[in-house]
């Protein structure tokens, strides 16, 4: 059974924590005694119906205020598919949450409240859902029972959104009328709008084709860590243990190991101690050669007419994560891209992006907490990477600050 990863985004107060709620109660997938204590919860408080949105707002500064700060991860399954939802915050000063939650997601969510329409916030999620390649969106738009189902206020915002879709890289948009609080086309379809003849959200979920989103011709294979067992029956075992970022690995297949630039056979693909044909994204397997190469953590095992792009000048695009500090032309970080660790020096901000407008600010000289600017980067020692747009495992990084270590900010490269 394979898994959806979702991550949920939209403006404040459209339902995002109800609607997973909604998903968790309807699917049989909420505990007794949890759906117990938010009936105890909603009637202390005086709501009119249970409280759904209580199942995933987890810190108590979220039941407080009735918002979303963390980004809340939730497990379910249905008999068709197992899903990871990431339920990230809609306020604007959590961008960065909101990132985070999208950076693995196969799908995200865009919720928009039917007596509101289009907002903001809408527009800031679905730009930061492509910016960071999610290859599917759903538009849900929750409330419907509130605009008495209207067939025109949907058609409205539909038009609207996919007028404003156009701007960004949207592979596949699906947009959905749904009532979390009622259910209604959230698992089932809804009797109060016939007029949709679309899925019920769940079924979507169930049946987006996600398998071929998997970058599976680039093969791509950071060393996490080589496996020396220490005992006389694998004296001479050697294996190199990670995490397949790209393309297909098998027996026999002749790989190539950079920076060395050395080129070998693969002996065999391990899966817990078992031999497997083949590995692809995003298996954890162990990998050993024929020859012995002098491989370490931080290396790349791919193939010798197939590689990434070594270089150690990174053009990319950056949000900019930290509270206190700015992003400062000149200044040092430590910058960690898949099993390699570095040392970088920002050489250029070339322009800082209004994420509302799409405006492109080239006179801007800083970047602070949760903005989002192109920059250029040189790094101590060369990276092993693909255009963010290709892969985003091996496009991915995330800076650090070294004198806090606190992650600073998570960037997406394009150098091409």
């Amino acid at each position: 059974m394979d898994i959806l990863r979702f991550a949920t985004a939209g403006s404040v107060d459209d339902g995002k924590s109800t609607l997973i709620g909604r998903l968790l109660y309807d699917s049989k997938t909420v505990f007794e005694d949890q759906i117990d204590a938010v009936e105890r919860v909603s009637k202390e408080r005086g709501d009119e119906n249970v409280n759904l949105a209580l199942l995933t707002d987890g810190l108590r500064a979220e039941r407080e205020q009735g918002i979303t700060i963390d980004v809340a991860y939730r497990y379910f399954a249905s008999p068709k598919r197992k899903f990871i939802i990431a339920d990230t915050p809609g306020h604007i000063q959590y961008t960065r949450n909101m990132v985070t939650g999208a950076s693995t997601a196969d799908l995200a969510l865009i919720l928009v409240d039917a007596r509101k329409g289009l907002v903001e916030q809408s527009r800031r999620h679905a730009f930061l859902a492509t910016l960071l390649q999610v290859p599917h969106l759903v538009l849900v738009v929750n409330k419907m029972d509130l605009v008495d189902f209207s067939q025109e206020v949907f058609n409205n915002i539909h038009e609207e959104f996919t007028a404003f879709a156009t701007k960004l890289r949207v592979r596949d948009l699906e947009v959905i009328p749904v009532s979390a609080l009622r259910g209604d086309n959230v698992v089932d379809r809804s009797e109060h709008m016939p007029w949709y003849d679309g899925p019920s959200l769940l079924h979507h979920l169930e049946h987006v084709h996600v398998a071929s989103d998997r970058n599976l011709i680039d093969a791509r294979f950071p060393v996490q860590y080589v496996v020396r067992p220490i005992s006389d029956e694998y004296h001479d075992y050697r294996g190199y243990a990670g995490q397949i970022a790209g393309g297909v690995l098998k027996k026999g297949d002749d790989v190539m190991v950079l920076p060395s630039g050395f080129t070998s056979r693969i002996a065999s693909v391990e899966v817990a101690g078992k031999e497997v044909d083949q590995a692809f994204p995003p298996m954890s397997v162990t990998i050993r050669l024929e020859d012995e190469i002098d491989i370490s953590r931080g290396d790349m095992i791919c193939r010798p007419h197939n590689q990434p792009t070594v270089t150690q000048d990174i053009d990319a695009m950056i949000c900019w994560m930290d509270e206190t500090a700015t992003f400062q032309v000149g200044k040092k970080y430590a910058i960690k891209h898949t099993t390699r660790m570095a040392r970088t020096i920002a050489k250029d901000l070339q322009y800082r992006l209004d994420v509302n407008t799409l405006h492109r600010d080239e006179e801007a000289t800083s970047l602070a907490l949760n903005e989002i600017g192109r920059v250029r980067l040189r790094t101590t020692v060369p990276l092993l990477c693909d255009d963010y747009g290709q892969n985003r495992t091996t496009g991915g990084f995330v800076l650090i600050d070294e004198g806090t270590n606190r992650t600073v900010a998570a960037g997406m490269i394009h150098n091409q």
